[in-house]
C-alpha cells in the first residue's frame, strides 16, 4: 500500500510492471475499483486518501483529466471497455428456436400422436405375403388396389405433418414473444443519453458507451448510469432508496461521502464525477448479476470470487444454517408452485382437458375392443378358422387398422387445439395490449385481470397527474377559484408575488418546455415550487429575468426549508441599503407570523388574530376540503441602517406581510373518473392506498368517484388501520381484517407494509362466496412485496423503479389508471375467446367421436378416415383457434360482473349450444350414412374391403361434416345466447379470411385429394346439398337460441361437470402436483414464462456481497433492504430478459428528466 500512496510521479514506474498484466497500463485494477465502490462515507474517503491521496490522484491513475475528460481516442476507449467492461448488463441468452420446438414437443397428446403415426408408418411399409391371404379368414381382398399399398404410408405421414404444424406454431409464438421483450429493452437502451466531458467539451452519449475514467456531469433529476467518485459537487443530494430502501436523501460531498452509485437518483444539486465502475461491476450490476440477469460467465466469476472470499463465507455459515435454510426451504416450496392459484383459466382448462382426455381414452379403448372382438369372433368362432402362422401379418394389419381407428377417436376427442387457442389468444392480446400501454410480463396475468374483483391503486401519478398546479388563490382580499386575470391585480402585488416566488425557491427548480409538441411543460426539481413557478407563468409573467437580475450568488441569506420550520425564507439586499425577506411555507405556520396583509389596492392592512381565524375558516379549510395543499407567500422589509442579527431566525421571520395564499393540487387525471365508473359497473371495487394525509386523500377519492356521497364506506389512516386489525399482542387477525376491508375505500398515510397487509388480507379472506382476485399498482422499490402478493401487480413504467417492475406482472407504460381498465377488458376478452373456441371445439369433438365410435361398431370402419379426422381436427382446430381467439374486445365486456374463480368454463347456454348443434349434426350424418346412397343414387360405401378405393358416399359424409363445422364456427362467435351471430364479423378480418380459406382448401381436398384423403370428387348438385345442410346450422342456431336456458335444468350439472374448478385452498396443496403435472403437459408452450425458480439460492450470495460493503450500519441497512426485496424478487417467475439494466431504468420508463438538459 505504501508505495501506491506515493506521489504520482514515482508511482508509474513502480506499479506499472505489477499492474500491467491486468490493468493494461492503468493504475487501478478492476477488483480494486470494485472493492472501493463498496465503501461508504468516512471509510471511502480514508481508502481514497490512502491509495490515491485524493480524487485527482484516482483520475491520474485512470489517465483522465478532471476538467478536460477523456480524449475521443477510439483505441483508448476500446481498451477501457476491454479492461473495465462495458456499461450494459448482458441479458440471459435467449432460447434458440430449436429449444423452443423441443419444449413444444413435450406435449403428451402430441407424443401419443407421434407414436401412433410412427407405428402406422412402419406397418405401411411392411407388405404381407399375398398368396397365403386366401386361407386367412374373410379378408375381403376384392377391391385390392395397386395404389393402396403405396398410399398406406400417407396416413402416418399426414399425422406427423399435422404434429409438426402445431409444434412450429407454438414455438414461433414463444419465439416472437421473447423477441418482443428484447426489442423493447434495446429500444429503451438506445434512448437514454448522459452528459460527459470529452476533450473539454460537454457531449451527450448513449449510456451504454460510458467507460471507466469518463468525467460525467450530473444534475437534479438524473438517474446515475454507473458508479463514480465525486470530483466536485454543489449541494448534492441523492435518493439511494432504490439500493438501500432508505427514503431519506443522502448528502454527497467530496469531503464527507463522495461515492455515487448507479441506479440512484439525483434529487438536488449538481456536480461532476469520475466513473469508476460500469455494467456488471457497478453496484446495481452486481445485484442484477446475482438476480440471474447477468450471463453465465458472471456465475463462473462469482464462483471464483467465492473461493477468494473464504472468510466471508465462514461468517455466512451460521446465518445460512439457522434462518437461511428454513427460509430457502419455505421459498422453494413457495416457488415450486409458480403462481398456481393465480391462473384461474389454466386450472379450469387443465381439469377440463384431463376430463375430456379420459373420456376420449375410454371411448377409443372401447372402440378398439369392440372391433377386435367382432373380428375375432367372426373369423375364428363363426367361420371356425384357425390361426395360421403365415396369416399372422394379415391379422396384425387388421389389428393395426383397428388401433389406428382407436387412435383417431382419441385424437379427435383430445382437444389439443386448446393449449394452442390459449397461447394464440394470450399472445394476440399481449401484442394488442402493448398499444393500450400495458406491457404484459406474465401471460397469465392478462387473463387473471379479467377476473379481478378489487384494485388497490396508488394516488400520486396513477389517479393524479403527478404535476402540482396552483388551482385556487387568495390575493388582495379576493378568493379566486381559478387563475386570476392579471389585469385584476395591482402591479405592486403582482411584482411582489413574482419576486417572492422566483427568488425564494431553489434555483434548480425550473419549468422547461415540453419534450413533445403539444405535451405538458416539464417540471424539474421540487414539485411544490414548480407549482408556484407555474402560477407565475399562468399570470403571464416570467421568473427567469428576476433570477438573472438576482443570481444565486447575490442572495444575502437563505433559511432552507426543513420539516421543523415548514417554511423557507430568503433575504436580498435592496438598492437603498435595506433588506427584504421573502418567506413561503405551510399557510397555518406562516400566517401566524403575519401582522399585515396586502389589500386589493396593493396597500398594507393590519392582519389581526381575529382576521387570521376568519381566513382559516373561509379560505384555508375550504381549500383543504377540496384536497388542496395551502401555501402562504409573505415578505418583510428591513430598513437601512443597523443590520439585524441574521442568526436569530425567530426575530427575523416575524411581522410579515401576507402577499397571497395559494391552494396547490395534484389534479386528478381527466380520464380517471370515467375509468373508475367503468370498473364499478364491471363489479370491481377500487381502493386508494396513499401516503398522503386523510383529508386530501378523501377529497381526491371523491373527485375520482371512488367514494360517493351517501355510501357506507371507510377512510382510514395507516395507524388507525393497524390498530383495528391487530390484537393485543400486535398480531394481525384475519377476522378483524374481514370486518374492515369490505367497506374500506381509502387508506391514507399508509406504509408499504400496510399495503401488503391489506392485499394479503383481501386475498386470504373467506367471507365472500368467491375468493377475491386483487390487482395492485406500485412504483417504489418498497412496493415489491405487495406487487408480488397480488394476483396481478401493475408497475409504473415512468415513475417505477426496476425492483417494482421486476416484481410486477404488467407494466403500465403511461402510468395511467385507465390503462388498467383496458387490461380488464382484454382479460375478459381472453376468457370469452377461449369459451367461444371451446363451444366450437367440443361440438366437433362430440360429433366426431360418436360418429367414429358408432360407425366403427356398426360397419367395422369409421365413416371419417384418420387423415380426414386430422384435417377436421387439427387444421380446423388451429384455424378456429386463430379465428375465434382474435376477436377484438368490446365495451360490452365491462357491463357484466367478473366470472369469479368458480364459474364453470362451460356455461349452461354454451352447453345448450354444444348439445343442440351436436344433435343436428348427428341426425344429418347418420341419415347420410344409412340412407345416403339411396337419396343420392350412388354406391354404398359401407362394409368396403380393407383396401378399397374411396367412395362418393363417404366423401359426401365428410364434406357435409366440414360444411356444418364451417357454419357452426359463425354460431360459435356468441356465447351468451345473442341472436345476431354476424355482429361485428367484418371487424375481424382474420376470422373472415380463415372461414373462406378453410372453405377453399376443403374444395381442393374433396375434388383433388384422392387416395391420401380418401375422397372421390363430387358433382355440383352434391356440393349444393352439402352447402345447404351446412347452412342449416345457422337456422338451427336461431332455433336453439329461442329455447330459454332456464328451462333446461338438466344441463346445469353438465355445465359444471367439466368446467368447474373446485380446488379450495386446502385441497390445493394435495392437488398441486397432479394439476401441476397436467398443466405442464398442456401448456408446454408457456413454460417459458415460468422460469426463474433457480434464483432462490442467490439470496445468500447477495448477503455476502453486501457483507463486504462499507460502513457497518449502511451495510446492515442496505443488506436488510436488499434481502427483503430479493426475498420477493428472486423467485419471480418471469422472463429474465425484462430486467432493464439499472442504467436504463428511468429512461425505459420514459422518465422525462432522464434526458440531460444542456
Amino acid at each position: 500500500m505504501g508505495d501506491m500512496a506515493n506521489s504520482s510521479v514515482e508511482f508509474y514506474p513502480k506499479n506499472q510492471r505489477r499492474e500491467l498484466n491486468h490493468a493494461g497500463g492503468f493504475g487501478c485494477t478492476l477488483a480494486e475499483l470494485r472493492s472501493l465502490m463498496e465503501l461508504r462515507g468516512a471509510e471511502a474517503i480514508q481508502k481514497v486518501q490512502e491509495t490515491y491521496s485524493d480524487v485527482n490522484g484516482l483520475c491520474r491513475r485512470l489517465k483522465t483529466s478532471p476538467t478536460e475528460g477523456l480524449s475521443d481516442n477510439t483505441a483508448d476507449l476500446e481498451k477501457r471497455r476491454q479492461i473495465y467492461g462495458q456499461n450494459f448488463i448482458p441479458p440471459k441468452k435467449p432460447k434458440t428456436f430449436l429449444q423452443l420446438v423441443w419444449e413444444a414437443l413435450q406435449d403428451v397428446t402430441l407424443i401419443i400422436l407421434e407414436m401412433a403415426a410412427i407405428i402406422s408408418l412402419g406397418l405401411s411399409f411392411y407388405a404381407p405375403p399375398g398368396e397365403e391371404s386366401e386361407n386367412c379368414g374373410n379378408v375381403q381382398a376384392g377391391g385390392e388396389d395397386e395404389g393402396e399399398s403405396e398410399a398406406g404410408w400417407i396416413e402416418g405421414a399426414a399425422i406427423l405433418l399435422s404434429v409438426i404444424c402445431v409444434v412450429l406454431v407454438t414455438a414461433f409464438n414463444d419465439w416472437s414473444k421473447e423477441k418482443q421483450f428484447r426489442g423493447l429493452q434495446s429500444r429503451i437502451e438506445q434512448e437514454q443519453k448522459f452528459t460527459v466531458i470529452r476533450n473539454g467539451q460537454q457531449v451527450q452519449i448513449p449510456v451504454a458507451e460510458l467507460v471507466v475514467g469518463d468525467i460525467a456531469q450530473i444534475k437534479y433529476g438524473d438517474l446515475l448510469p454507473a458508479d463514480g467518485v465525486l470530483i466536485q459537487g454543489n449541494d448534492l443530494k441523492i435518493d439511494e432508496s432504490s439500493l438501500t430502501g432508505e427514503s431519506d436523501h443522502v448528502r454527497k460531498s467530496v469531503e464527507k461521502d463522495p461515492m455515487l452509485l448507479s441506479g440512484t437518483h439525483v434529487m438536488e444539486g449538481s456536480g461532476r464525477m469520475v466513473i469508476s465502475a460500469v455494467g456488471v461491476n457497478s453496484q446495481t450490476g452486481i445485484i442484477f448479476t446475482l438476480l440471474g440477469a447477468g450471463g453465465e460467465e458472471e456465475e463462473k466469476k462469482d464462483k471464483k470470487a467465492k473461493k477468494q472470499d473464504g472468510a466471508v463465507a465462514m461468517e455466512m455459515q451460521p446465518l445460512k444454517s439457522a434462518e437461511g435454510g428454513e427460509m430457502e426451504e419455505r421459498e422453494k416450496k413457495k416457488a415450486s408452485v409458480p403462481k398456481k392459484e393465480k391462473s384461474v383459466l389454466q386450472g379450469k382448462l387443465t381439469k377440463l382437458a384431463v376430463q375430456i382426455g379420459k373420456a376420449g381414452l375410454v371411448m377409443s379403448a372401447i372402440t378398439v375392443i369392440i372391433l377386435v372382438l367382432y373380428f375375432v369372433i367372426e373369423t375364428f368362432v363363426i367361420d371356425g378358422k384357425t390361426w395360421l402362422t403365415e396369416c399372422t401379418p394379415v391379422y396384425v394389419q387388421y389389428f393395426v387398422k383397428f388401433f389406428i381407428i382407436g387412435v383417431t377417436v382419441l385424437v379427435v376427442a383430445v382437444p389439443e387445439g386448446l393449449p394452442l387457442a390459449v397461447t394464440i389468444s394470450l399472445a394476440y392480446s399481449v401484442k394488442k395490449m402493448m398499444k393500450d400501454n400495458n406491457l404484459v410480463r406474465h401471460l397469465d396475468a392478462c387473463e387473471t385481470m379479467g377476473n379481478a374483483t378489487a384494485i388497490c391503486s396508488d394516488k400520486t401519478g396513477t389517479l393524479t397527474t403527478n404535476r402540482m398546479t396552483v388551482v385556487q388563490s387568495h390575493l388582495g382580499d379576493t378568493h379566486y377559484k381559478e387563475i386570476p386575470d392579471p389585469s385584476n391585480l395591482t402591479s405592486k402585488t403582482l411584482d411582489l408575488l413574482v419576486h417572492a416566488i422566483a427568488i425564494n425557491s431553489a434555483y434548480t427548480t425550473k419549468i422547461l418546455p415540453p419534450e413533445k409538441e403539444g405535451g405538458l411543460p416539464r417540471q424539474v426539481g421540487n414539485k411544490t415550487e414548480c407549482a408556484l413557478l407555474g402560477f407565475v407563468l399562468d399570470l403571464r409573467r416570467d421568473y427567469q429575468p428576476v433570477r438573472e437580475q438576482i443570481p444565486e450568488e447575490k442572495l444575502y441569506k437563505v433559511y432552507t426549508f426543513n420539516s421543523v420550520r415548514k417554511s423557507m425564507s430568503t433575504v436580498i439586499c435592496m438598492p437603498d441599503g435595506g433588506y427584504r425577506l421573502f418567506s413561503k411555507g405551510a399557510s397555518e405556520i406562516v400566517l401566524k407570523k403575519c401582522t399585515n396583509i396586502l389589500n386589493s389596492n396593493g396597500e398594507l392592512r393590519a392582519f389581526r388574530p381575529r382576521d387570521r381565524d376568519e381566513m382559516i375558516k373561509k379560505v384555508i379549510e375550504p381549500m383543504a376540503c377540496d384536497g388542496l395543499r395551502t401555501i402562504c407567500v409573505a415578505y418583510r422589509d428591513f430598513s437601512a441602517g443597523k443590520e439585524p442579527d441574521w442568526d436569530n431566525e425567530n426575530d427575523i421571520v416575524i411581522d410579515l406581510t401576507c402577499i397571497a395564499v395559494v391552494g396547490i393540487e395534484d389534479p386528478v387525471r381527466p380520464e380517471v373518473p370515467e375509468a373508475i365508473r367503468k370498473c364499478q359497473r364491471a363489479g370491481i371495487t377500487v381502493r386508494m392506498v396513499t401516503g398522503d394525509n386523510i383529508n386530501t386523500a378523501r377529497a381526491i377519492a371523491a373527485k375520482c368517484g371512488i367514494i360517493q356521497p351517501g355510501e357506507d364506506f371507510l377512510c382510514l389512516e395507516g395507524k388507525e388501520f393497524n390498530r383495528r386489525i391487530r390484537n393485543e399482542k400486535g398480531e394481525i387477525e384475519q377476522e378483524r381484517l374481514d370486518k374492515i376491508w369490505p367497506k374500506l375505500r381509502v387508506l391514507a398515510r399508509s406504509s408499504p407494509t400496510d399495503k401488503h397487509t391489506l392485499v394479503k388480507g383481501i386475498i386470504d379472506s373467506t367471507i365472500g362466496e368467491q375468493r377475491q382476485v386483487v390487482a395492485v399498482t406500485g412504483d417504489g422499490t418498497n412496493d415489491g412485496p405487495a406487487l408480488k402478493k397480488a394476483d396481478v401487480g401493475f408497475a409504473m413504467g415512468i415513475a417505477g423503479t426496476d425492483v417494482a417492475k421486476e416484481a410486477s406482472d404488467i407494466i403500465l407504460t403511461d402510468d395511467n389508471f385507465s390503462s388498467i381498465v383496458k387490461a380488464v377488458m382484454w382479460g375478459r376478452n381472453v376468457y370469452d375467446s377461449i369459451s367461444k373456441f371451446l363451444q366450437f371445439q367440443l361440438t366437433v369433438n362430440v360429433v366426431a367421436v360418436i360418429v367414429a365410435f358408432t360407425g366403427a361398431c356398426i360397419t367395422q370402419d369409421s365413416p371419417l378416415k384418420a387423415v380426414q379426422m386430422l384435417w377436421v381436427n387439427l387444421i380446423m382446430d388451429t384455424f378456429a383457434s386463430l379465428a375465434l381467439a382474435t376477436e377484438p374486445p368490446t365495451e360490452a365486456l365491462l357491463l357484466r360482473k367478473p366470472y369469479g374463480r368458480n364459474k364453470p368454463l362451460i356455461s349452461r347456454t354454451m352447453m345448450k349450444n354444444i348439445l343442440g348443434h351436436a344433435v343436428y349434426q348427428l341426425i344429418i350424418i347418420f341419415t347420410l350414412l344409412f340412407v345416403g346412397e339411396v337419396f343420392f343414387d350412388i354406391d354404398s360405401g359401407r362394409n368396403a374391403p380393407l383396401h378399397s378405393p374411396p367412395s362418393e358416399h363417404y366423401t359426401i359424409i365428410f364434406n357435409t361434416f366440414v360444411m356444418m363445422q364451417l357454419f357452426n364456427e359463425i354460431n360459435a362467435r356468441k356465447i351468451h345466447g345473442e341472436r345476431n351471430v354476424f355482429d361485428g364479423i367484418f371487424g375481424n378480418p382474420i376470422f373472415c379470411s380463415i372461414v373462406l380459406g378453410t372453405f377453399g382448401i376443403q374444395i381442393v381436398i374433396v375434388q383433388f385429394g384422392g387416395k391420401p384423403f380418401s375422397c372421390s370428387p363430387l358433382n355440383a348438385q352434391q356440393w349444393l346439398w352439402c352447402l345447404f345442410v351446412g347452412f342449416g346450422e345457422l337456422v338451427w342456431g336461431q332455433v336453439i337460441a329461442t329455447i330459454p336456458t332456464s328451462h333446461l335444468k338438466c344441463l346445469k350439472e353438465a355445465g359444471h361437470g367439466p368446467g368447474k374448478d373446485e380446488i379450495t385452498d386446502e385441497e390445493l396443496a394435495e392437488d398441486e402436483e397432479e394439476i401441476d403435472h397436467a398443466e405442464r403437459e398442456l401448456r408446454r408452450g408457456q413454460i417459458l414464462w415460468f422460469r426463474g425458480l433457480n434464483r432462490i439460492q442467490t439470496q445468500m450470495e447477495v448477503v455476502s456481497t453486501f457483507k463486504r460493503s462499507g460502513s457497518f450500519q449502511g451495510a446492515v441497512r442496505r443488506r436488510s433492504s436488499v434481502l427483503s426485496q430479493l426475498h420477493d424478487v428472486t423467485n419471480i417467475s418471469t422472463p429474465t430478459h425484462v430486467i432493464l439494466s439499472a442504467a436504463n431504468a428511468s429512461a425505459g420508463a420514459g422518465n422525462p428528466r432522464s434526458e440531460s438538459i444542456p
